[in-house]
């Protein structure tokens, strides 16, 4: 009997086990070494770029998006392919982050520093900091080994949360509408793994949840 499409939940298509999952990060976490050596450095940079009131926030856009791209081939083609269907469209929709970020530090983007309240521009550089410093290592605190560490740049959680700080700190004038597009590749991982994340029981799920309403709130306020 074919049973009505509402009486499915997201763990009917759950194609891995939380095993699988977490397994697969410590997998390509050495796939990818010494990769890590640059991320987290250039984390950093990422960071110093965009504290600073200049147009040194162009050089953080062409780093994100460097990550975005990797990430799109690196973890989600070659590794997450492996166990999720969709993990090809993910990679497309990397790919499309990638090339928006590359698209914002182009001179004659209409980007520029967004100017408001002074806490807009703390949550923005708070964000980033966090993916780029703590998130990675959240899973530690629930007992998974240092080799699942998920990299701000070589994964997509911690990727999506420091766009979304970078994000917060840019504006495009009145151009609202083109504006939003870069929010919404990195809005919609958050809410696809947070619910992923939900599906699997794991305990940082509220992560990428309260990053995500984070910076919504913060976008909203007046400039």
């Amino acid at each position: 009997m074919i049973l009505e499409w509402w009486t499915y939940s997201l763990a009917d298509f759950l194609m891995f086990s939380p095993g699988t999952y977490q397994r697969m990060f410590a997998l390509y976490n050495a796939q990818v070494w010494p990769a890590q050596c640059v991320a987290l450095p250039l984390g950093g940079i990422v960071w110093w770029l965009l504290a600073r009131r200049h147009s040194a926030w162009r050089v953080a856009c062409v780093l994100v998006a460097l990550g975005w791209a990797f990430t799109a081939w690196a973890f989600h083609a070659q590794r997450y392919a492996g166990i999720h269907t969709a993990a090809p469209w993910f990679a497309g929709g990397f790919v499309l982050q990638a090339l928006l970020l590359g698209a914002m530090a182009w001179p004659g983007s209409g980007w520029q520093p967004r100017s408001g309240p002074a806490w807009v521009r703390r949550v923005g550089l708070g964000l980033t900091a966090f993916a780029v410093l703590l998130q990675p290592f959240v899973g530690l605190l629930f007992g998974r080994p240092w080799q699942q560490a998920a990299l701000f740049g070589l994964t997509p959680d911690a990727t999506a949360v420091g766009t979304l700080g970078l994000l917060l700190l840019l504006s495009r004038g009145r151009a609202r509408a083109v504006g939003a597009l870069p929010w919404l590749v990195p809005l919609l991982w958050c809410a696809i793994s947070a619910a992923t994340l939900w599906t699997l029981h794991a305990p940082d799920t509220w992560v990428l949840v309260g990053a995500a309403l984070l910076a919504l709130a913060a976008a909203r306020a007046p400039r």
